[in-house]
C-alpha cells in the first residue's frame, strides 16, 4: 500500500462508496419527498388529513416535470407527498415507493382531488431543503430534510421535538469524511483496493443500471432517445455508450419503477458514471477486475467533483459524471495519470456551462451530449493532446480545474439558478 493511501483512507473510501452508491426508484427529489412524508406518517400515527410541503427552489425545479414511479403516471410535489404518506414504506429509504399497490394509488388520487396537499416556497440558501408538515387525528407532525435526500435533521410532533440530528452531520448530510479525496488518492485506491471489498458494490451497480438501460432501449419512454441515437448515428462504441446511458435516464425520468444505483444523490449521475464504462468494457473484452477498478475510479471521481458543486445547483451533473466516466475509461485502458488529468481538463474546457433546468426526460439528451464531449476528451488525451493551462478556466492541475468549475457551479451560477427557478415557476 502506498504512503499516499493509508489503510484508514482506503477504508474511508469504501465507506464513501457504500454511502453514496445506493438504490433509488425514480427521480430522487420526488422520492425524497415521499420518504419524508412516509416518515411523517409514522410519527403522526394516522393517515394525514392535510399536508403542507415547504420546498426550496431547487426541489420545486427537480420535481415538477418527472413521473413518479409506481404512481400510475402522476407528477408533482403534491402527488409525491400524498403517495408517500398513504402508501410509502419509510424503512425502504430511497425505494420508499417500491411496494405501492392499486389501493395506495387510488387513495392518492382521491386525496389529490380533495386538494389535501399544498406547496409553499421555502426561501432557503440550502439548495436541497424542505419541510413536510402533516396533520390528522388532532395531531401535527413535521419532518425537515437538509442537504441530502434522506438527511432528516429534525422531527417534531405536536410542538415537541422527537428527533434531532447532531449538528455536524446535519449540516453536511453525510457521515463519511471526504477530505482525503483527490485525483491521486482516487487512482491509488482504484489500483490497490482488494476486489473482495468492493465487488458486491459494483456487481449490484452493473446489474441495476444495465437492467434499466436495456429497459429504456426496448421500452416506450419519452422520445425513445436511445433507439434514435442507435438508428441515426454511425454504429460504434461511443454511439452505444450514449444510447444506453441516455435510454436508462429517459426510462428513469419517465416513471420506470426499476431501481437505479445513484451517485451523489442523483440517478442520472449514477447512470452516466457507470453505464458508459460497462458498455466500453464489454465491447473491448476488458477483464471484470479492471472494470470494477474503473467503476470505483469513476464513482469516486464523480463524488469528488460534486463536493465542490453541491447536490443541487444550476450546473448539470451529467457533465461531472460523464467526465468521470471518460477519465475512468482512460484509466481502464492503461492511461497514465497525466492522460487521466488531460481527459478531465479536455472535458471541462468544452462543456462546463450546461445548465440544470430541472429533472425531466431531456436530461437523457444532456447525458448523451456530455458523453460525446468527454469521449472526445479521452481520445485527445490518449494521443497526448491537452489544452494548455490558463486556456479559459483551466488551471495548472486538473484538481484545481475541478475546484474552479465547482466554484462556478455553486457560487458563480447561484443567481442563474434563481432565474431558472423563477422562469419555471412563472
Amino acid at each position: 500500500m502506498t504512503d499516499m493511501l493509508t489503510h484508514t483512507l482506503q477504508e474511508e473510501f469504501i465507506r464513501i462508496l457504500q454511502e453514496e452508491l445506493v438504490p433509488a426508484m425514480g427521480c430522487t427529489e420526488p422520492i425524497a419527498l415521499a420518504y419524508a412524508s412516509a416518515r411523517g406518517r409514522e410519527v403522526l400515527g394516522c393517515e394525514p388529513e392535510k399536508i403542507t410541503a415547504r420546498c426550496s427552489g431547487n426541489m420545486i425545479k427537480n420535481v415538477r416535470c418527472v413521473t413518479i414511479p409506481n404512481s400510475g403516471g402522476l407528477t408533482g410535489i403534491e402527488a409525491a407527498c400524498i403517495l408517500g404518506s398513504v402508501a410509502g414504506n419509510a424503512a425502504a429509504g430511497m425505494e420508499v415507493l417500491e411496494m405501492v399497490d392499486d389501493r395506495g394509488r387510488m387513495r392518492t388520487s382521491q386525496l389529490l382531488q380533495k386538494n389535501c396537499c399544498s406547496v409553499e416556497f421555502l426561501d432557503s440558501e440550502i439548495p436541497l431543503h424542505f419541510i413536510i408538515e402533516l396533520s390528522g387525528g388532532g395531531h401535527v407532525a413535521e419532518v425537515e430534510v437538509r442537504h441530502t435526500h434522506t438527511n432528516i435533521v429534525s422531527i417534531v410532533k405536536d410542538g415537541q421535538v422527537v428527533f434531532t440530528k447532531e449538528q455536524k452531520q446535519a449540516e453536511k448530510g453525510y457521515a463519511t469524511d471526504r477530505q482525503g479525496l483527490s485525483l491521486d488518492t482516487i487512482k491509488a485506491f482504484a489500483d490497490e483496493v482488494e476486489l473482495s471489498q468492493i465487488r458486491d458494490i459494483f456487481e449490484r451497480q452493473i446489474r441495476y443500471n444495465m437492467d434499466i438501460a436495456y429497459e429504456g432501449i426496448s421500452g416506450d419512454y419519452g422520445l425513445g432517445i436511445g433507439r434514435v441515437i442507435r438508428q441515426s448515428y454511425a454504429d460504434g462504441i461511443v454511439t452505444r455508450m450514449k444510447a444506453y446511458a441516455a435510454a436508462a435516464s429517459e426510462a428513469r425520468m419517465g416513471g420506470c419503477d426499476m431501481p437505479v444505483i445513484i451517485n451523489s444523490g442523483s440517478g442520472n449521475q449514477g447512470i452516466a458514471s457507470s453505464v458508459p464504462v460497462v458498455i466500453y468494457a464489454r465491447e473491448k473484452n476488458i477483464p471484470t477486475e479492471k472494470l470494477y477498478r474503473a467503476l470505483a475510479f469513476s464513482g469516486l471521481l464523480t463524488i469528488y467533483q460534486k463536493e465542490f458543486i453541491g447536490k443541487l445547483s444550476a450546473f448539470c451533473g451529467a457533465v461531472s459524471a460523464s467526465c468521470a466516466s471518460a477519465a475512468a475509461i482512460t484509466y481502464m485502458t492503461g492511461g497514465t495519470i497525466g492522460q487521466i488529468k488531460a481527459t478531465i481538463d479536455n472535458t471541462l474546457a468544452n462543456i462546463p456551462g450546461i445548465i440544470c433546468d430541472g429533472a425531466k426526460i431531456s436530461c437523457a439528451a444532456k447525458i448523451a451530449s456530455s458523453l460525446d464531449a468527454s469521449m472526445m476528451a479521452h481520445y485527445l488525451a490518449m494521443e497526448n493532446k491537452e489544452y494548455e493551462a490558463y486556456t479559459g478556466i483551466l488551471k495548472e492541475d486538473a484538481g484545481e480545474t475541478i475546484s474552479c468549475v465547482g466554484y462556478i457551479g455553486k457560487v458563480g451560477m447561484h443567481q442563474t439558478d434563481k432565474e431558472i427557478i423563477k422562469m419555471m415557476l412563472e
